[in-house]
């Protein structure tokens, strides 16, 4: 694992986000779900080229005012 790589990420954050907000968010992919309690969640999931970009995603959430759930490396890029 390497933090200086592009990776697949998936973010989880509670409430919603719009499609609109894929672009300031490393063009990752959006999807909406809720859970048994009927709570929204936002999950996004994406390659993020390296930390810094990782960073900026986490800081425009934060921006937001979203909740994170967690963060998770699914796999590394191999280029």
């Amino acid at each position: 694992m390497s933090f200086k790589k592009a990776a697949v990420y998936r973010i989880i954050v509670k409430g919603m986000i719009g499609e609109s907000w894929s672009s300031r968010l490393c063009d990752m992919q959006i999807t909406i779900e809720k859970n048994s309690r009927e709570e929204t969640f936002t999950s996004l999931v994406g390659k993020i080229n390296d930390q810094t970009a990782l960073s900026s995603v986490l800081l425009t959430l934060y921006e937001m005012h979203m909740t994170v759930i967690s963060v998770k490396m699914l796999s590394d890029i191999v280029e």
